[in-house]
């Protein structure tokens, strides 16, 4: 996860939100830690979180946006 970090990603969670936002650090257990988040949820309503740790058990898909 090194070569993204500062790069923006796009992921899913298990409990079907997802969202985008800026990798700013991982753990060995794929925890990650995003800044500058924007969430959705099912409902389609976007969410500005701002830093979020995401549990690595709990991140389903991860993509590196351009």
């Amino acid at each position: 996860m090194k070569e993204f970090m500062g790069n923006k990603l796009w992921s899913q969670l298990n409990c079907g939100r997802h969202g985008q936002g800026m990798l700013k650090g991982s753990g060995p257990f794929m925890n990650l830690l995003m800044d500058e988040r924007v969430g959705m949820a099912t409902s389609r309503q976007q969410n500005n979180v701002g830093m979020m740790v995401m549990g690595g058990s709990s991140t389903a898909i991860i993509e590196a946006l351009a």
